[in-house]
């Protein structure tokens, strides 16, 4: 028998998905994207690799960018999420996680009943 068995629970796979798609994510950010992730009624039905990706650019937004301050300042989500783009794939890069295109900085979103 060959290969690592299929996780056995929702926790297990999205925290496999999120190994995979940023290997190089410390400890302490991984289990934050993951609560994230876990904890968001909107990816509750997600598919655990997009429940990871979902979680761990919103987790990288909040923490790492200044688009929490943007908005404070009146900023739409759109322009917001324009102007720290730059940022936040900076963090994903670090993570080696891939990118957010230029082009797809709006639709790269996050569940409207998320807290942050």
């Amino acid at each position: 028998m060959s290969g690592a068995s299929p996780p056995r629970n929702r926790r297990d796979a999205v925290a496999a998905s999120l190994a995979r798609l940023a290997p190089r994510l410390p400890d302490f950010e991984a289990e934050a994207a993951l609560a994230r992730a876990l904890a968001s009624p909107g990816l509750r039905r997600a598919a655990p690799e997009t429940a990871a990706r979902l979680a761990l650019v919103s987790y990288a937004r909040h923490v790492f960018t200044e688009y929490d301050d943007l908005l404070a300042d009146g900023y739409d989500r759109d322009s917001a999420r324009h102007f720290v783009l730059d940022d936040l794939n900076a963090a994903l890069a670090a993570w080696g996680a891939a990118p957010i295109p230029a082009g797809e900085a709006a639709e790269a979103d996050e569940p409207e009943d998320d807290p942050h």
